[in-house]
């Protein structure tokens, strides 16, 4: 039986999941260069310190609730809080801007979540394995698939399966299965 004690150290658990450098390859190509791009809840910075190294010009946030940096950004990329998943979609719908979301794939359920991706639209860009985050533990961590849940990025496609380990150049399309 889970108590609260346990249910509060799950969701610091999966709130505490940082990006590897290989889980942008797929959206890069997306992205256009002179985009500024606000990371809305840059954590340890690891997203944003990877949109730099490519060239990216990255305003960084913690707090996408009570900052707003919308006339300088032109596009918002995050790996938000998954206890928060559903806050983050909404306000991001708001606020209007094209956004990247890297959330649990099981973030297509639910009635909130369905309710705007029906208005609002979402494509996706789902790798084919799991991507191995960066934990405080340091232990391996891709127990549950991703995906980029993107609006607005114009993909080609709603729904892109992609092959990482076949993505050798950043410069380069992934592989679309």
């Amino acid at each position: 039986m889970e108590t609260k004690k346990s249910s509060r150290k799950l969701k610091v658990k999966l709130n505490e999941v940082y990006t590897p450098r290989e889980a942008l390859n797929p959206l890069l190509i997306y992205l256009k260069k002179e985009w500024r791009v606000w990371e809305c809840a840059s954590g340890k910075g690891h997203i944003a310190k990877y949109l730099r190294e490519e060239g990216f010009k990255v305003i960084e946030g913690q707090d996408f609730f009570n900052e707003s940096y919308m006339e300088e950004t032109d596009v918002i990329i995050t790996n938000p809080p998954y206890s928060n998943k559903d806050d983050f979609l909404e306000r991001a719908y708001i606020l209007g801007k094209p956004f990247a979301f890297l959330l649990p794939i099981e973030s297509l359920g639910a009635k909130k979540r369905g309710l705007l991706y029906k208005e609002y639209g979402i494509q996706l860009i789902i790798p084919h394995e799991r991507i191995n985050f960066i934990v405080p533990s340091g232990k391996k961590s891709a127990w549950f698939p991703t995906a980029w849940f993107c609006w607005q990025l114009n993909l080609p496609r709603d729904l892109m399966f992609v092959d990482l380990s076949k993505k050798e150049d950043v410069g380069i399309r992934p592989t679309i299965l």
